[in-house]
């Protein structure tokens, strides 16, 4: 890359930098996760945004604790009853394929036509565990949101039956969206056929955000009231996994962070002072 440019010049890129922390945990001999995949789908651009990454983010351990903590998520609500995961703004995720799905499951994801037909490209030959379903759709568009919702808790699969207990997973998404805009899309989840809605949040994270990393990209959620913004909107949490503590049980914690993570953790409920990231199931009241 050019001196002084960006690793990362739009939102898409975040998806190739993500797999390319898959790809790298991947290779490790004690693996949390096994992602062959990964590291077709970065390809040399995002292992060149991991190399180029500022230190704290380098080693991909929030990526790669919110990998494993969102599977075991997924893992238990299939087994809660959930029948279908919508994935919006998928990118370059690959749990269809690697998962262990019931059979006739159906797995949906929705993203930006370019970043799906690049992925349709790579992934052609393999074959994912249960039933995969791309959409194009620009999920900032409320009328397209609305009409993708629509078809994608409908009628379908092997049974042809229409969702009843879905999951929908945001994972990287919510970030980069304003206050208003993830309002509208919690409004718009609020559906009888959505149990359950999972997220990636950060907030108070200001390192992150002002970090030239994300200039092309910024990161703009960060409510001042914290998951309070979600019940406001009919949304309570019924699993919160703090990040840094997750992962330094998991043994992925950076030694210099490790310390931090035995202090008491900021109440996400209230206003936040003090960073905090986590991945969180959401139910509708």
């Amino acid at each position: 890359m050019a001196g002084g440019q960006a690793p990362i010049s739009n939102v898409s890129d975040t998806a190739r930098w993500v797999a390319a922390y898959r790809a790298r945990e991947t290779a490790r001999p004690d693996s949390l996760f096994q992602d062959p995949l990964a590291d077709r789908l970065a390809g040399e651009h995002g292992h060149a945004i991991v190399d180029q990454a500022p230190r704290i983010m380098r080693n991909g351990w929030s990526v790669v604790t919110r990998t494993k903590l969102i599977d075991d998520l997924i893992a238990k609500s299939i087994a809660e009853g959930c029948d279908r995961v919508l994935n919006l703004a998928a990118g370059l995720d690959t749990r269809p394929y690697r998962l262990a799905l019931p059979a006739g499951f159906v797995w949906i994801e929705a993203d930006l036509p370019e970043l799906l037909a690049e992925k349709e490209r790579a992934l052609a030959g393999e074959t994912p565990r249960g039933v995969l379903i791309r959409r194009a759709v620009d999920l900032a568009d409320p009328s397209a949101r609305d009409t993708f919702l629509d078809e994608a808790l409908g009628p379908l699969g092997p049974a042809g039956a229409p969702a009843t207990k879905a999951l929908v997973l945001t994972e990287g998404l919510l970030f980069y969206l304003d206050e208003a805009t993830v309002a509208d899309l919690a409004r718009a989840l609020t559906r009888p056929e959505i149990a359950w809605w999972m997220a990636d949040l950060t907030f108070r994270m200001d390192r992150m955000r002002t970090s030239a990393m994300f200039e092309n990209a910024p990161m703009k959620f960060d409510p001042a009231d914290g998951l309070a913004f979600f019940g406001a909107l009919g949304w309570q949490p019924v699993d919160s996994e703090n990040l840094l503590v997750q992962a330094r049980k998991l043994g992925r914690a950076p030694w210099y962070l490790r310390p931090f993570s035995y202090l008491p953790q900021p109440d996400p409920r209230k206003p936040l002072r003090n960073p905090w990231s986590a991945v969180v199931r959401f139910r509708p009241e």
